[in-house]
């Protein structure tokens, strides 16, 4: 008699396993670079946002002798 599996199934071949074991691996280490460069940007953007900040304010005061100039429109309401 004859069995009717001869062959070890093909998941279960050391080649297939090497071969998920590595593409495993590389979504891993791709999944941690896009994280790592997603959060550099960040770090990047908020640097970049405080320094211009930081460079309209200045200009703003220099304009004024130093203070900021703020003009408040007077109205009276009607209760």
């Amino acid at each position: 008699a004859l069995s009717a599996q001869a062959e070890a199934p093909f998941y279960e071949e050391w080649w297939f396993l090497l071969v998920m074991a590595l593409s495993s691996l590389i979504l891993i280490l791709l999944v941690v670079f896009a994280l790592v460069l997603h959060g550099q940007s960040k770090k990047y953007k908020n640097c970049n946002g405080g320094k211009t900040i930081s460079n309209v304010e200045e200009s703003v005061t220099l304009d004024n002798g130093g203070f900021t100039a703020l003009e408040l429109n007077s109205r009276h309401l009607n209760i």
